[in-house]
């Protein structure tokens, strides 16, 4: 497989997001899913629907989200819609959840390891291109959160979250607390989980990462963590595989003080498995070239450290 092209640039605003989509000479077709992170209630880490505005607008987008399998104000329809309201992001965008009604699209996995199928929500099925905002950050389940993820865990409904935590073992709500699966096997599984949305969509798919607000917690936690470390900047690629390698390794080359902690918990969770089992399926590469759009950085064969 040849490199994967990925643009960089250090300067995060709402434009240089569009102009980071610009640079990959693409233009999503029909109508457009833009899968963001939808913030849980308390989190103060989330990207604000405001500065998503201008990349929405550029590709005419209706935001998607699916709900979750754990308590909380986005685990319901009728409370997730109304979090996307206290959050903003129904008074500026169109807001769609996948899965406000059943039945499930199921996707079938052949050749899984960990999973036979993906349930996601059946909406997904009304869209002909999607574009991936990532929130590129910690987790505390999944080490990091970046594009594979939004397409494993951020598609996958209600339900379907829970098949990927339980590695297949339950489809009722919340059981994944009890059930969940050894670590490697649910990151196995978000990996072959994410592979069939890309097969779904094909070509057309498209992956923005802002790596800002850099908490070793998701934007799922109502309470998480402040930021440990200074923010990178936004990537744009074709590839999942290789924007989410180059998050990692930009948070590597970093001299911050803040990295090691961050770093930490990207190990203790073998979060960079999910990047390994989804470039061995094949759907994306970790091999990559870094083209950088604007100054403050030093490049050497694709990995890079940022200049203060």
């Amino acid at each position: 497989m040849a490199k994967a092209k990925v643009y960089f640039t250090k300067e995060i605003t709402p434009e240089n997001v569009v102009r980071m989509y610009e640079m990959l000479g693409v233009k999503l077709p029909g109508k457009v899913a833009v899968k963001v992170h939808s913030g849980e209630e308390g989190n103060q880490n989330y990207l604000r629907p405001e500065f998503m505005i201008p990349m929405v607008k550029e590709v005419d987008g209706t935001i998607v989200e699916c709900n979750t399998a754990y308590d909380g104000a986005r685990d319901t329809t009728e409370k997730h819609e109304k979090l996307m309201k206290s959050h903003g992001w129904s008074d500026v965008f169109d807001v769609d959840i996948m899965d406000a009604e059943g039945p499930d699209l199921v996707f079938p996995i052949e050749n899984g390891r960990v999973l036979k199928e993906n349930h996601v929500g059946k909406n997904l099925a009304n869209y002909a291109s999607m574009l991936v905002i990532s929130h590129f950050k910690g987790h505390p389940m999944g080490g990091f959160g970046g594009a594979l993820k939004q397409l494993a865990i951020g598609c996958a409904s209600n339900q379907g979250k829970v098949n990927i935590h339980t590695g297949g073992q339950s489809f009722k709500q919340g059981d994944f607390w009890d059930k969940h699966a050894a670590q490697d096997d649910f990151l196995e599984a978000m990996a072959e989980a994410a592979e069939t949305i890309v097969n779904h969509f094909g070509s057309n798919l498209a992956y923005v990462s802002i790596a800002c607000n850099l908490s070793v917690d998701c934007d799922c936690c109502a309470v998480a963590e402040d930021p440990c470390m200074g923010d990178i900047g936004i990537f744009a690629s074709l590839d999942p595989v290789a924007i989410d390698q180059a998050c990692i390794d930009a948070v590597k080359s970093s001299d911050d003080p803040g990295r090691d902690h961050l770093l930490e918990r990207i190990n203790s969770k073998h979060g960079t498995k999910t990047i390994d089992d989804a470039a061995r399926l094949g759907y994306g590469t970790k091999d990559y070239e870094l083209i950088v759009v604007g100054e403050g950085l030093d490049v050497d064969g694709g990995n890079f450290s940022v200049k203060a």
